[in-house]
């Protein structure tokens, strides 16, 4: 499998844009494409699924252990009767690979996630910057820079990051936001001249982008006219990337020593999983290692007033956009009323959105308090925002939910906590720096929660 790593020297140059036009492109060309995507994401992997027709998957190298990040890029088995995907993003069920790429093998596109270089302090290799996936890996770097307000001081850029780390190596340049064809000549030139190749001018077009809210892009499945735009990307990429030289740059992935360590165990033998426009942000290596320890994963929707089923063994509330939908959720009484009845018995755990739900009332961004499900006692505001981002190391009160005391994930949320609520804490959170940031969430009975995302369990293995 020959991969490449599309990265750029910062947020909003245009690695999305690029990215997913080079894999509709080569798609349309009958090449076996695959994606994976740098960092904590939710949203543009299920871009990713829609233009390759395959899973997307995340590559995290400060969360995820190394032989896990070997084993989420060996290819999917196929599975009989698998196929299709489910909605909001992320597959259901096992979707199979596509066919052979003409001339055998795949190919393999990694988007990064902010800057090449960018991640937090930590051991070289475990940074959660692409660039430790470009150098674990051993494939190249395709640098999108944006030339907006510059010409051939594009090159000094170019030049910095070829130089910047011997383990990564910048096969090529692709040039973004070009306003003419003298603009193009004349930072394509002096990057030339550096001795860096150019297999790319995007010319400047706005119609190009994806429509975003506050947590990132729109998510794929609200995107109206999806597959057409994709089309478009796909005309963008044939009509200004260089698809052959491309290719020709890629280079073999090294896999090490893939292993199971890092894997999230599943919560139940039969996980309810809610799953709509309100809860959508689940992970797909997530739900493909619940799968593959035999769980069987059933999907219901809130927002249609579906209680979880009652033969499923424990409820999963991912994150997503409760606070886009909490009047609907608060006129949800089938689904409320069966969540307590659930939560009686069996276990029931919610993330960032899930957690939201399952407090006393959620305050939307025009000051109206909705009643949520109140089986933690705590309440969210999303009238009164702050941004909480970042990487955290929880320490958990209870192993049972994620089946470790030790976990590595994220928070991304603009939502405040209206009351802290009176129950146990779930976990003690520190940042990746291992600074304590104190006890998150809630735990009562059977019920937990908080704003944590969780991507894997601590493993040892490098």
């Amino acid at each position: 499998m020959k991969g490449l790593v599309i990265a750029a020297p910062r947020s909003g140059a245009g690695k999305t844009t690029v990215t997913l036009g080079l894999l509709a492109a080569l798609r349309r060309r009958g090449v076996a494409v695959r994606a994976a995507k740098s960092g904590p994401d939710y949203i543009d992997p299920a871009f990713h699924a829609a233009a390759t027709g395959a899973p997307g998957v995340n590559l995290d190298s400060w969360a995820m252990p190394g032989g896990m990040l070997d084993g989420l890029l060996l290819p999917l088995p196929l599975r009989e009767g698998a196929g299709g995907r489910g909605p909001y993003g992320t597959d259901l069920a096992p979707s199979p690979r596509p066919p052979p790429a003409r001339g055998g093998g795949e190919a393999l596109i990694i988007e990064g996630a902010m800057g090449l270089f960018d991640g937090v302090a930590g051991p070289k290799g475990r940074r959660g910057a692409a660039a430790d996936l470009a150098a674990r890996f051993g494939v190249p770097v395709a640098l999108v820079l944006d030339v907006s307000g510059q010409s051939q001081s594009a090159a000094a850029v170019a030049r910095g990051f070829a130089l910047h780390d011997p383990e990564v190596r910048l096969a090529c340049v692709i040039l973004n936001n070009v306003a003419s064809e003298r603009h193009r000549r004349g930072a394509a030139d002096a990057i030339a001249e550096a001795g860096i190749a150019v297999l790319g001018a995007v010319p400047r077009d706005k119609t190009l982008a994806l429509p975003e809210r506050h947590l990132g892009l729109v998510q794929a499945s609200e995107h109206a006219a999806l597959e057409a735009h994709l089309a478009r990307l796909a005309d963008m990429a044939e009509a200004h990337l260089d698809l052959p030289a491309i290719l020709e740059a890629m280079r073999p992935a090294r896999i090490a020593a893939p292993s199971a360590a890092g894997r999230v165990p599943p919560p139940g033998q039969r996980i309810a999983l809610a799953r709509d426009a309100a809860f959508s942000f689940v992970y797909p290596h997530l739900l493909e290692g619940w799968r593959a320890a035999g769980a069987e994963i059933v999907a219901f929707s809130p927002l249609a007033d579906e209680a979880p089923p009652e033969d499923a063994d424990a409820c999963w509330l991912p994150g997503g956009y409760p606070e886009l939908h909490a009047g609907r959720l608060a006129a949800a009484g089938r689904f409320r009323a069966g969540l307590a009845r659930f939560a009686e018995t069996r276990p029931v755990h919610g993330e960032c959105g899930g957690y939201m739900a399952l407090g006393r009332w959620l305050t939307d961004a025009d000051g109206v308090r909705h009643e949520m499900a109140g089986l933690l006692s705590h309440a969210t505001s999303f009238a009164r925002r702050r941004l909480s981002l970042g990487y955290r190391a929880a320490l958990l009160s209870d192993p049972a939910t994620l089946g470790a005391i030790r976990v590595r994930g994220h928070e991304f949320h603009y939502a405040t906590l209206d009351e802290a609520g009176s129950d146990a804490p779930f976990c003690a959170l520190a940042d990746a720096r291992g600074e304590a940031l104190g006890p998150a969430g809630g735990r009562r009975g059977l019920v937990s929660g908080s704003f944590f995302h969780v991507i894997a369990t601590e493993g040892s293995d490098k």
